[in-house]
């Protein structure tokens, strides 16, 4: 996206808004850190009947105290302390990670054998380079000062391209004096499987060997269980004064004012060796910047009143962007950092549906990818039957080996349905024929699926029951142990048919049976709207609760309903099973205080009785679960909750460090002068979080497409108090593009088109 950022705000993303509660005010030790950080990874499975399941891990630290400097460049991600450096203990998501292994686990300066002095630390605000600034301590021998501080500064720049880290070290001697300096890096690779460091246990590993190649390389390999080697190759330019497996060291004579300048290459290799990057520095980072700069080129254009929504759509669209990863069938947005930095089926699907009206050349990566790696046959150990689209993949030792089940795993029961969804509205958005012939048999296997594997018992609903026993217990989107619950807190036995993916398929149904007709299947368009409308009227029997007037959140092995108010059943307003006057219904009690914190919708409503603010998925806030209830919002009309719902995002965002939305946040009551509370272990940044603001801008101003009819309309647009104007430029349908100026006069808004280029009309409906 080509975010137009004003003069005022480029250079470096800086809060000056209060610190998020766990990061005011701390200090913390680098080496100590590194040695004492625990398992932090979300709860994906929880404790329950007193032991653990086999993928609970445990989180025993809090990665935003620490705030780690973050790049990635396709299969590669980094993170980095604030120095530049790596410190990762065994359990630490600190390092050089390339296909869910660490290659590179210790990487630290020193300066005369002293850690240096922090000056700055700063990633770009398109993610490309770390730029960090430090000086050298005072330096003694005994009493006597060897080295007084701030006579050498280092430069360090820092960024990721196709497998490689590269780094610049400038060093310059800022004292009135020629002076000797010793330089160090310290280094180490050990090939630690990301499920290693997610906490689980291995019997046995590879072999793992170091090198000094000649005098300016080193290497390290590990010969995998799984038949492949892995290695690492560190190359420096120009060579060290001495080197050794684990050390490199430059002896450095520098006049007065004069710098010396070092280059490192970090390169993870996986297979055959490939030979050291033949670009220079500068000419590896202008390609890194220009990959970066031709995603954003696709996109639209946004700009408002307020300069720091700017930020957050700022920081949103860099953080999307560098989640988005090239792959032979178009771009995908890996799902998270640390823990997801792979292809998720359910999260690049929603992650593609809130940025479709930006970029929907997002949703055809997204659609062309799935539909290659569809499930083609019955595999119980993965999860796996004809149609059904995967919920992740892995390329590390642990998965290729099956000690996990995730190297092609369908164990999600919501990512078929919502891949159907993201065809019906892709198709609506683009007009691209030549996709949806590409994809229309998987399509129509997807459907298959649904009906013929997802509906087992014939009862009209889609259910999961695990086919794997150490498979995801729970296969929606709350995927936790204790996810989905009966209203006295007994956990629901499987099969279970969870509320929101009924509204899932029934969006499916309807939007497949759109694009059956356009497919020139007028038979099967019928077929899908008559099941789509039973789906309506047995579902609304079945799921709504008079007594809570609530729909529950799901029905168990023996057809019981869960009586449990969550916001699975807000998904129901995207998806347009529910009436009109059931919907303001649930647009009111989603809004309620027992929901709605002050900072958002809480997963759970705090009434329930496994309700904890603190917990992954039983009370915690998510911001995209938060868009995708904004979506339905605006369907239904509810323009005011749209409008409090994106004031509250747009608050939790204005907290946050760098304007990042993470994953999710803890669901404490909104305070006065407080911030939200963070959790300890989100992933940030996460792709479907990074993309909400955008789709609750699309909520607010009602923004919808019909290619078929060249259309875009603006349904009841409404601007929050936050913003007086918003424009937009190169929004693009077809062959047309506009730009356009939305202005808030009170609670109406004005819309003015500055510029259309092409045969496409633009509607407004006030």
């Amino acid at each position: 996206m080509r975010l137009r950022i004003p003069q005022r705000l480029r250079g470096s993303i800086k809060t000056n808004a209060p610190a998020p509660l766990h990061t005011q005010g701390s200090v913390f030790d680098n080496e100590r850190w590194g040695q004492r950080m625990g398992d932090d990874v979300a709860d994906t499975q929880s404790v329950s009947n007193g032991g653990l399941a086999e993928f609970y891990i445990p989180a025993t630290s809090s990665l935003f105290e620490r705030r780690p400097r973050t790049l990635k460049h396709g299969d590669t991600f980094a993170m980095f302390d604030h120095y530049g450096d790596l410190f990762a203990g065994p359990h630490s998501p600190e390092g050089i990670f390339h296909q869910d292994t660490r290659f590179l686990s210790r990487f630290v300066l020193t300066i005369g054998g002293e850690r240096p002095l922090l000056l700055s630390s700063t990633v770009q605000n398109n993610n490309a380079v770390l730029h960090v600034d430090l000086r050298n301590a005072d330096l003694f021998d005994n009493d006597a000062v060897l080295l007084p501080k701030n006579t050498i500064h280092v430069s360090r720049a820092k960024f990721l391209l196709d497998s490689v880290c590269h780094e610049r070290l400038a060093v310059r001697n800022y004292g009135d004096r020629r002076c000797r300096v010793s330089i160090a890096l310290d280094y180490d690779a050990v090939f630690a499987d990301m499920f290693e460091v997610r906490g689980h246990r291995r019997e046995r590993h590879g072999a793992r060997s170091s090198e000094v190649l000649d005098a300016a390389s080193v290497r390290f390999v590990y010969a995998g269980l799984d038949g492949v080697a892995r290695s690492t190759r560190i190359s420096f330019d120009p060579p060290p004064t001495r080197v050794s497996v684990n050390r490199a060291e430059f002896e450095l004579e520098l006049d007065p004012k004069a710098r010396c300048v070092l280059l490192v290459t970090v390169g993870c290799v996986v297979g055959q060796e490939a030979p050291p990057p033949a670009d220079g520095f500068f000419t590896a980072m202008r390609r890194a910047r220009r990959s970066i700069f031709n995603a954003c080129t696709r996109a639209a254009a946004v700009e408002t009143s307020n300069s720091v929504f700017n930020e957050v759509l700022c920081r949103s669209m860099a953080d999307f962007n560098m989640l988005l990863t090239d792959t032979p069938h178009g771009p995908y947005p890996y799902a998270g950092i640390p823990w997801f930095c792979t292809a998720f089926g359910r999260d690049g699907i929603i992650a593609a549906l809130e940025m479709l009206w930006v970029d929907p050349e997002v949703a055809r990566g997204v659609l062309r990818f799935l539909a290659a790696n569809q499930a083609q046959t019955e595999d119980p150990l993965a999860d796996a039957e004809p149609g059904k689209i995967l919920h992740e993949m892995r390329e590390c030792e642990m998965a290729r080996r099956g000690e996990v089940p995730f190297g092609r795993y369908y164990g999600s029961v919501d990512s078929t349905p919502l891949f159907v969804v993201l065809a019906g509205l892709y198709w609506k958005r683009s007009g691209d024929r030549d996709t949806l012939k590409t994809i229309w048999a998987e399509v129509k296997a997807a459907l298959t699926w649904i009906d013929r594997y997802g509906d087992r018992d014939g009862d009209g609903f889609l259910e999961y029951a695990g086919r794997r026993p150490s498979g995801l217990r729970n296969q929606g989107w709350k995927d936790s142990g204790d996810a989905v619950f009966h209203h006295d807190g007994q956990l629901a036995s499987p099969p279970i048919a969870l509320v929101e993916v009924q509204g899932y398929v029934y969006l499916a149904k309807k939007l497949a049976a759109n694009l059956a007709l356009i497919m020139g299947e007028p038979v099967l368009a019928a077929t899908l709207e008559e099941q789509a409308r039973h789906l309506r009227e047995q579902f609304e029997q079945r799921f709504w609760c008079p007594d809570l007037q609530f729909y529950a959140l799901a029905l168990d092995a023996e057809k019981q309903p869960c009586r449990v108010r969550t916001s699975n059943a807000g998904h129901l307003l995207f998806s347009g099973i529910v009436a009109p006057e059931r919907g303001v219904q649930m647009a009111k009690a989603l809004l309620h205080a027992d929901f709605f914190s002050g900072w958002g919708i809480r997963t759970v409503s705090l009434r329930e009785s496994r309700f904890n603010p603190m917990s992954y998925h039983n009370g915690s806030i998510w911001p995209h679960d938060n868009a995708l209830i904004g979506l339905g919002l605006a369907r239904y009309g509810c323009l005011d909750e749209v409008l409090r719902l994106t004031t509250a995002l747009f608050d939790v965002a204005a907290y946050m460090d760098l304007r990042r939305l993470p994953e999710l946040f803890c669901g404490f009551r909104r305070h006065r002068d407080n911030g939200p509370t963070l959790y300890p272990v989100a992933c940030a940044p996460q792709a479907w979080a990074a993309a909400a603001p955008f789709a609750l801008l699309e909520a607010c101003l009602g923004l919808e497409f019909e290619a078929l009819s060249d259309t875009v309309q603006l349904r009841h647009p409404r601007l929050p108090d936050f913003l007086d104007w918003v424009r937009i430029r190169g929004l693009r349908l077809r062959e047309s593009h506009f730009d356009i100026l939305l202005r808030r006069h009170g609670a109406d808004v004005t819309v003015n088109v500055l510029e259309r280029d092409g045969p496409a009309h633009f509607e407004v409906a006030l």
